[in-house]
């Protein structure tokens, strides 16, 4: 069987924000634009957090106390980039094999002094296995990736 779904997501847009900027409230404020919806959780989500380090997470919270550690952060290069993985199976559960996850990276580039263009790259997403067209249709598609970047923009309105 052939996928027709491709491996590599790109989009990108603009935001009316210096580079320092734009990359602190990508990953400061990364639950302020994530669809509270997309959810692994049993429980509605309080928070959700990304630890800017190399080796940290991205981790929902939810109200219950319990915790989803959905992503780990693998390149941490502020204002420029940041990497994750996409530890998200094609059942949208969380896969346990670091070998079937995916990647996203992140890059902000300066267009002016208040203008940076944000570019997502989500790439490997075939690591995911026979259904890997699941993921690339849900977060290529308008409730994925665009979606989160159309809120993140809205947070420099």
């Amino acid at each position: 069987m052939t996928q027709s779904a491709p491996a590599v997501i790109v989009r990108q847009i603009v935001v009316a924000a210096p580079l320092d900027r734009a990359f602190e409230v990508f990953t400061a404020r990364f639950g302020d634009f994530k669809p509270p919806e997309h959810n692994l959780l049993g429980a509605p989500i309080v928070r959700t957090e990304f630890e800017p380090r190399v080796g940290g997470h991205i981790v929902d919270r939810a109200a219950d106390g319990s915790e989803c550690r959905w992503a780990r952060v693998l390149a941490y290069d502020p204002p420029n980039r940041v990497v994750f993985s996409w530890d998200i199976s094609p059942q949208w559960s969380l896969e346990s094999d670091p070998d079937n996850a995916s990647e996203v990276e992140v890059r902000f580039v300066a267009e002016a002094a208040d203008r940076t263009r944000v570019e997502l790259e989500h790439r490997n997403i075939d690591r995911h296995g026979p259904d890997w067209g699941a993921i690339s249709d849900g977060v290529g598609g308008s409730q994925g990736w665009p979606l989160y970047l159309e809120r993140y923009a809205a947070l420099f309105d």
